[in-house]
């Protein structure tokens, strides 16, 4: 994975960028699980809502054009969709997980990984509403 600069971007800026893209669309409980050690696949899952498959879908559309634009990345595959209530992105370092908040209390992601260090992207204003149901 490149920037236009050249350089390699690693999972923890790569991360924190994706964090960026989502909250300029209003995501809400955003959350990184810090995966390193635990998975072979990944380093990290960004988890995050929107209120609905529209909102959701503007979180990807977000982050796809965001990364694309800005740092000549495209996601390794998408699986998914707004009507689903999920849709997961692979950046390969970086997998995210954007859900509706009904998809979101249904596969309760931050439970199955609970011994995993979890934090909330600082430094980014997220909407001070949160999804109903969700996290």
């Amino acid at each position: 994975m490149s920037e236009r600069s050249g350089a390699v971007m690693d999972g923890e800026r790569l991360i924190e960028e994706i964090a960026r893209y989502a909250a300029d669309k209003k995501a809400v409980d955003v959350v990184e699980l810090d995966l390193r050690g635990v998975l072979g696949y990944t380093d990290y899952f960004l988890v995050c809502s929107g209120r609905t498959g529209r909102q959701a879908k503007a979180i990807h559309d977000g982050i796809l054009e965001g990364l694309k634009h800005e740092h000549d990345m495209l996601p390794r595959r998408v699986e998914g969709s707004p009507g689903g209530g999920w849709i997961l992105m692979d950046y390969l370092d970086v997998v995210v997980h954007i859900f509706t908040p009904e998809k979101r209390d249904f596969y309760r992601l931050e439970q199955l990984w609970g011994e995993v260090p979890v934090k909330t992207p600082a430094g980014i204003d997220y909407p001070e509403e949160t999804a109903a149901g969700a996290g």
